[in-house]
């Protein structure tokens, strides 16, 4: 059995999973959908690939939301905690809300995007390149 790399778990802690394997793609993300399902400005995200992400706990907790036709959101239904999204394009790819891992992490934001669309008060303090939407590379 693989030694998982991190763990993540939710406010209430129904939800529990291990991430088996690392990521470093960072992605802040500033659209309207993010800053609603979050209630802050952004989302910070990490796509990892679904072999690699292992539901421990919480499987009858965990829930999902169609945000959009080709997109779902997944969250803790006793917390409301978002826990990974999961676009129809790419299924095989889960993009992890980062602030769920309990361990320290050695990575830091790659890219901000959708800055065209974020909240007119939110600011970006780091020097993490922005796009105005999701870059096409």
């Amino acid at each position: 059995m693989q030694q998982a790399k991190y763990h993540g778990s939710c406010l209430c802690g129904a939800v529990q999973y291990e991430l088996l394997d690392d990521f470093n793609d960072i992605i802040q993300c500033h659209c309207q959908k993010c800053r609603k399902a979050t209630g802050t400005a952004s989302a910070t995200n990490a796509p990892v690939h679904k072999d690699t992400f292992k539901l421990v706990k919480g499987a009858a907790q965990l829930k999902a939301f169609a945000s959009s036709a080709n997109a779902k959101r997944y969250f803790c239904g006793e917390c409301g905690s978002p826990v990974y999204s999961v676009k129809d394009t790419a299924p095989e790819i889960y993009r992890i809300r980062i602030g769920l891992i309990d361990e320290d992490i050695p990575h830091r934001i790659a890219k901000h995007v959708f800055v065209g669309s974020k909240a007119n008060w939110d600011q970006i303090f780091d020097d993490a390149p922005q796009f105005e939407d999701f870059p096409s590379t």
